[in-house]
Formats: C-alpha cells, structure tokens, sequence
C-alpha cells in the first residue's frame, strides 16, 4: 500500500481544453492584435499629423474629410484620438501593471515572511491607503511638477496597495491548505511551493483585480491630464485633448465629445472584459 505523504502534491488543475483562464487568454491575445492592427491601419491611412497646425480649418465640423472635426488649431481630432490610444491606454497599462507587479511581490511577501514582517508590511501599506488615489497624485505632481514621468511615478505610488492586501489575504488562505501541506511534506521549498502551487492559485482573482485597476487608471491619467498635471501638450492624450476643448464647449462641443466617448468606451470595455473574466474563473 502507497502512504497518502508520499505522493505528489496535487494542487487544482484544468486540461487544456476545459481551461477558463487559457480560452480568456488565448481570446485577450486575439483581441488585442486585432486592435493594434485595425489602429495600425488608421494611422497608416490617415493623411493628417496630429501635432501640425491648420488655422485655414480650425473648429471645423465633423465631415467627410475631417470625421470628428478639427480642434482650435486645426488638428485633426480622429488623428489625434489614434494617436492618443498609445498615451491613454498605453501608459495606464504600463502603470497599471506596474502596480499590480509591486502589490502581488509585496503581499506575497507579507504572508511568508513571518508575523513580525507581515505586521510591518501591511502597516506600511494601511498608511498608504490614507490618502486617496487621484488626491494623492495631484500632490505629488504639484510637488515636482507636471510631466508625464511625475504622472507616471505618482499613479503607481498609490496604485499598489489593492493587490498587495488581496494577494496576502489569498496568500494566507491556500497557506494552510491540504495540497500545501502534502507538497511541504514531500520535500518542496518555499520557492518551489510559491511558483508551482501559490501564484497559479491566486493569480485569476489578482487579474480580475487588475483589469479594474486599469479602467481606474485610465480615469486617473485622463483627469490628471484634464487638471493639467499629466501629459503635457502637444501630446494627444485623451485628458489634454478635453481640456483643450473646454473653453470651446458651448460652440464646439464635438471637441470634447470624441475624446469622452473614447475615455468611456474605454473603461465600459475593459470593465466588461474583468466582469467576463470573473464569470469564467468562478
């Protein structure tokens, strides 16, 4: 008879046709190349620079030749709403994931260090959470200034912590677990436990975590830019663009139209995506 202790720790597993997470996956992948090469092809076949001036058509119309109409200086606003996709999206992704990295190693930490590192830890992260996000981000970037490299620093500063309190808290739960404890008994080390049976664990209610963090971020630049602490003009970031067009929202709200369209079509889709997420990971 084979003792129980002696075999192979087995932690939840899926095949790879029944599993949730890798169709999501292989479905996100699909998604995201269909995207960059539909605004690939746009700014191939655009004709205009969204930096370059054209005060002959300035506060133009929505037209055939100027689909979203032209802002105060003339640009192109469908151009620049392309372009803007790398600075809107792009860069809350890069900070959203930024985050979302810290807050896991940090939280991890926190539940395998021991009580007294845990304690400081958190505490440390509990103080964070005093301050709310986008207060927080204006202070730091009137502090040293707006620009895009402060924009970025001061939104991963305060965009850890969420992770960091749900990895612990998943962390600590699977810790005492049976598949741990036999994998702890068959002579797995900690590294080997947090790599093959830890991160596969807690790693789907973390993405769910984070594709909310990164509609949020994406609200987060788009204000900070607004208030005039992001992305400085003459970058075509959705939050500068409406800002541009505030003083020309009664006689061309179109200015200020698109770039909220696609500030809330954005976050619907995101949100949508995280909401689909948690239905096949439960």
């Amino acid at each position: 008879m084979t003792d129980d202790l002696t075999t192979q720790p087995v932690a939840p597993e899926f095949s790879a046709a029944s599993d949730p997470l890798g169709r999501f996956t292989r479905c996100v992948v699909c998604a995201l190349l269909a995207f960059l090469a539909l605004w690939g092809m746009g700014l191939w076949l655009t004709p205009y620079d969204p930096a370059t001036a054209d005060f002959l058509n300035r506060l133009a119309p929505p037209s055939l030749s100027h689909w979203a109409g032209t802002d105060h200086l003339g640009r192109d606003i469908a151009t620049r709403l392309l372009y803007g996709v790398v600075w809107s999206l792009g860069l809350s992704l890069v900070i959203s994931l930024t985050g979302f990295v810290i807050g896991t190693i940090v939280g991890v930490l926190a539940a395998r260090s021991g009580w007294v590192a845990d304690f400081a830890i958190m505490r440390i992260t509990d103080s964070f959470f005093a301050f709310p996000e986008l207060i927080a981000a204006v202070t730091f970037a009137g502090l040293f200034g707006p620009s895009t490299t402060n924009l970025v620093i001061a939104l991963i500063v305060v965009s850890w912590m969420k992770a960091a309190r749900l990895a612990r808290a998943l962390t600590v739960s699977l810790g005492e677990s049976d598949f741990i404890t036999q994998a702890r008994l068959n002579g797995l080390n900690s590294y080997q436990i947090l790599w093959r049976h830890l991160l596969p664990n807690i790693m789907p209610s973390l993405l769910v975590l984070w594709t909310n963090s990164w509609s949020r971020t994406i609200l987060s630049v788009s204000g900070l830019s607004f208030l005039g602490f992001g992305v400085q003009p003459p970058s075509a970031e959705w939050g500068a663009m409406l800002l541009d067009g505030k003083p020309y929202m009664q006689t061309a709200p179109y200015i200020m139209i698109f770039p909220g369209l696609a500030v809330l079509l954005a976050v619907m889709a995101i949100n949508l995506t995280g909401d689909r997420l948690r239905d096949l990971l439960t």
